[in-house]
């Protein structure tokens, strides 16, 4: 039986996400649409890391996100939001957005 590209690439974002979450005692995460892109999961770990990960299906994300216990959120607001640690590189690149 011959595997199809999508399903090793489903396999590949779990196997993805499961790391991030176990590299930082647990994590939760949100789902964005991001066009003709696809989907983009935001992951925010216990410790406050955060991640992403992009994928053709918001159910590649989900079924990736359930099998490694990351829960989904519908906002990336309130807990998650606050839990959320940004560094110098995250505030260089936020100013280089604003400023052209």
């Amino acid at each position: 039986m011959v595997e199809s590209s999508s399903s090793r690439r489903a396999r590949a974002v779990t196997r993805t996400v499961r790391r991030f979450a176990e590299a930082h005692g647990g994590a939760g995460g949100q789902i964005a649409y991001l066009g003709a892109r696809g989907y983009r999961l935001v992951l925010v770990g216990a410790d406050g890391a955060w991640g992403d990960v992009v994928a053709a299906s918001r159910e590649t994300l989900e079924e990736a996100a359930l099998a490694a216990g990351v829960e989904v959120r519908e906002a990336l607001d309130g807990e998650l939001a606050a839990r959320l640690r940004t560094g110098p590189r995250e505030w260089r690149r936020m100013a280089g957005i604003q400023i052209g």
